[in-house]
């Protein structure tokens, strides 16, 4: 109860700074400090990138402002989970989140681009496909239809697999039953590659792993190790399915609000931050995997056979995507992948 009320008391503060600032604002002089932050809200715990992405983000703007305007972060769904943060950022309460992209499918159907399994074999060839400037308007155009601007993605690198199985082909995912999340296009990949997908409570995972209720699950290098999955599996195996990208948003009617000296500020702090995340995604990643090798758990590289099997098997996730999607925004999206209409 005390957790409870601690939140709504948050919650309550949240929405009315956000008012406060927004019925004084033309009121307000261009160079009159703020008197209350701005919150940004994330679902993720504090030891992340996504924690990192906000934080340099919100220092950022305080930096560029001079100390005039001001973000403060609240992490571990504070201000409420993903959904929650989604509509209160539409309805302009909390005026910035920073959030992976896949909760955002149910509110935005063109984010399921992202769920398009397989289509880079590098983290630096995802990172290009959201910076390709033809891709990345349509996107803003998505964002702003449903209510946000967008202002950029970081990422965790790329989601992979934790087993207790080697993996050195195809049929070696059949029959494993491995927790995912709750997206059916996540569902439809690992049935295509004949295992047997579970959606579960992700504080439920390492138990399950633990009692074998499932025989494996799929996350960034980052997540398998904060949350110590890899103790309870032998092999990590680096399917680099989906690349894990992480959005930072503002509610476009807030955005829209502020002077244009504010916005362009939120801008140039939005590209530092995404750049300083991303570099931080790639030091951090190397950490962990060396964290789980010294553990013991083995690292599996996939052949090129495999990939290409794995890609193959895929097609009618593909097709699912593709009809439910933009169709220029799909092939942007691909433009530079080896994936082909």
């Amino acid at each position: 109860m005390r957790k409870l009320a601690k939140k709504v008391a948050v919650l309550a503060l949240a929405g009315l700074l956000v008012f406060s600032l927004s019925g004084c604002k033309k009121k307000a002089k261009k160079d009159q400090v703020q008197r209350y932050a701005w919150p940004l809200g994330t679902s993720s715990p504090e030891d992340t990138v996504t924690q990192l992405y906000a934080e340099k983000f919100a220092k950022e703007v305080s930096r560029l402002s001079y100390g005039k305007m001001k973000i403060k972060v609240y992490p571990n769904s504070t201000l409420g989970g993903d959904r929650e943060l989604l509509e209160s950022c539409k309805d302009g309460d909390i005026p910035f989140v920073v959030q992976n992209t896949a909760p955002q499918v149910t509110f935005l159907p063109d984010t399921a681009v992202f769920d398009l399994p397989s289509a880079f074999d590098t983290i630096e060839e995802a990172r290009k496909a959201v910076d390709n400037p033809s891709f990345y308007k349509k996107m803003e155009k998505v964002y702003q239809k449903g209510g946000y601007k967008l202002l950029g993605y970081a990422d965790q690198g790329f989601r992979v697999m934790s087993t207790n199985k080697d993996v050195k082909s195809i049929k070696d995912f059949k029959g494993q039953k491995i927790r995912t999340m709750e997206n059916n296009y996540h569902l439809k990949f690992w049935k295509a590659l004949k295992a047997n997908p579970t959606p579960m409570t992700f504080s439920e995972v390492y138990i399950g792993l633990q009692q074998g209720t499932i025989d494996a699950q799929e996350n960034p290098y980052e997540v398998i190790v904060s949350s110590k999955l890899y103790e309870q599996q032998d092999y990590v195996v680096e399917t680099n399915h989906l690349p894990h990208y992480i959005s930072l948003i503002v509610s476009d009617e807030f955005y829209n609000s502020l002077p244009k000296d504010q916005q362009k500020i939120i801008d140039q702090a939005s590209q530092i931050a995404k750049q300083y995340a991303r570099e931080a995604s790639d030091k951090r990643i190397s950490n962990r995997i060396k964290v789980i090798k010294d553990s013991g758990t083995k690292i599996v590289k996939l052949d090129e056979k495999t990939k290409k099997d794995i890609r193959k098997a895929a097609k009618p996730v593909y097709e699912q995507i593709k009809k439910n999607i933009s169709k220029d925004l799909y092939r942007a999206y691909l433009s530079n992948s080896e994936i082909k209409e």
